[in-house]
């Protein structure tokens, strides 16, 4: 019987990936670590997870390893593990303060006479309802949303308290300390979120039954008597006012709220009111029903879904760095696919795209360029000019010089990325080579024309890369280039 292996790709292994892709991707050789130590740990990690592993747990063990060739090297690279880490205690600080608010909560209101239609409790339970009106909201517009939606204030204000948006960078380590802080402040967020959410949730719930002690507190030392008074209200409106807000309530305690003749009864100035009693228990009841109860609804909802990140941590593994690893891993070489509009390569800007994807993906990357596709041809695009298998990267390749038209080159950037198999990056390369040659003296031109180009293919959601590959430009700038679209095609959500 085999041995069960735990999800490698955990919070904590998810951190400790993070940690070392800012160490190896940080600008300036490190003192700690450099091109060999990375290659002993992808080569020792293989060794221990075996190459039928997943990409995953090679990664997390590589990551693993590294960590502890650097502890050993600098004791106080142990200090930069800890950033950003949620603190546990945030959520049992916050709750006691939120039983201790309510405690102080003058529930009753600043009188001996509780109005049953001004009650400070009423406007918890409003506020609650509110609350929930608006996270059902925000999830309903959840699937529609093209970016995350970021913590409020509050949430920030408590992310910040939980560890999640704090820790200072050691000096020696400022610039892979403040990448990590960024990369993983970003790759955490659903997970501070729902932490975050589940500590709000709790501590309203704890809120509102220290409104409820409070009040039942003072109502064993001193008499309340209650009654309703208004200028546009009815006793039989208040009545059905009341039968829907506290119905629930009556059904539950078995008190009955009073009819309209007997609620004329307890009309103020007119009359003196009764004993507040039944309906502190009917608020209080109705505090639980709709205040504590949904709250712990939903931040045991919260807490599952955390626990579920804890877990299997979405680490999003599709950019440049994460696929020349898993692809040393695997022994499977980088693949960059291209294919021209309206547009002829020549022999020296191929060249210079397979230096820069050496560059960027590894000597072993393969670059494979389709047949054009003409002017109009955008409407029928032939099964040729698709890749085989699947690519590392599709370009979409222009011409600078030719004016961006959203019915022609539009509609082909959209038509090549639907043709492709969904989740395959796809970009666009515009070459500026000829636009350049004519235009050089004139910046002003050029940033034009580059802007309008961004609109269309940005408009699209197609992400593009501006270079000269006519003219012998620097292999290595297209190759940070390269690299860049595939990062930014991982942090949009296609990375997996």
């Amino acid at each position: 019987m085999s041995a069960v292996h735990p999800p490698p790709m955990n919070e904590a292994s998810a951190r400790q990936v993070l940690l070392v892709r800012s160490l190896e991707s940080a600008d300036g050789a490190s003192p700690h670590w450099n091109a060999a130590d990375a290659d002993w740990a992808s080569r020792a990690a293989t060794e221990v997870v075996g190459e039928d592993a997943s990409a995953d747990r090679f990664l997390a063990r590589r990551a693993q390893l590294a960590l502890e060739r650097l502890g050993d090297r600098d004791r106080q690279f142990h200090k930069l593990t800890g950033t950003g880490r949620w603190r546990s205690w945030t959520g049992a600080v916050l709750v006691a303060a939120g039983f201790a608010l309510g405690i102080l909560m003058d529930a009753a209101g600043p009188t001996r006479y509780v109005n049953i239609l001004a009650f400070p409790l009423l406007g918890l339970i409003a506020w609650n309802l509110l609350t929930y009106a608006l996270l059902l909201t925000h999830a309903l517009a959840a699937p529609f949303r093209s970016a995350q939606r970021r913590p409020g204030v509050l949430g920030r204000a408590v992310a910040r308290l939980g560890g999640a948006l704090t820790e200072s960078p050691l000096a020696d380590q400022a610039s892979a300390a403040l990448r990590f802080r960024g990369e993983w402040a970003r790759a955490s967020l659903p997970l501070t979120a729902w932490r975050v959410a589940r500590v709000l949730h709790l501590a309203a719930a704890a809120f509102a039954l220290g409104a409820i002690a409070a009040l039942y507190v003072r109502g064993l030392v001193l008499q309340f008597q209650a009654g309703w008074e208004s200028t546009f209200l009815s006793a039989g409106q208040v009545h059905q006012a009341l039968s829907l807000l506290l119905g629930p309530a009556s059904a539950l305690t078995g008190i009955a709220i009073p009819d309209a003749l007997q609620l004329e009864g307890l009309r103020l100035p007119e009359h003196s009111g009764a004993s507040a009693a039944p309906w502190i228990h009917l608020y209080a009841a109705s505090l639980v029903i709709l205040v504590v109860l949904p709250r712990l609804v939903l931040a045991l909802i919260s807490s599952l879904a955390a626990r579920r990140l804890e877990n299997h941590f979405p680490l999003p593994v599709g950019d440049a760095y994460f696929q020349r690893l898993q692809r040393a891993f695997s022994g499977q070489a980088a693949r960059l696919h291209v294919v021209p509009y309206s547009y002829t390569l020549s022999p020296q800007a191929t060249l210079l795209l397979q230096d820069a994807l050496g560059r960027a993906f590894g000597p072993r990357a393969q670059l494979s360029i389709a047949p054009q596709v003409g002017y109009g041809g955008e409407d029928a695009l032939p099964s040729s000019i698709l890749p085989d298998g699947s690519p590392t990267l599709v370009l979409a390749l222009f011409a600078l010089s030719a004016t961006p038209e959203d019915e022609n080159h539009g509609r082909f950037a959209e038509a090549l990325a639907k043709a492709l198999p969904a989740g395959t990056p796809v970009a666009a390369l515009v070459d500026e080579a000829a636009f350049q040659s004519r235009f050089g003296k004139q910046p002003e031109r050029l940033d034009e024309r580059r802007r309008a180009w961004s609109r269309l293919l940005e408009g699209r959601r197609i992400d593009v890369l501006f270079a000269d590959i006519e003219h012998g430009g620097a292999p290595s700038t297209l190759a940070e280039g390269l690299s860049a679209l595939l990062d930014r095609h991982a942090r949009h959500g296609g990375g997996q």
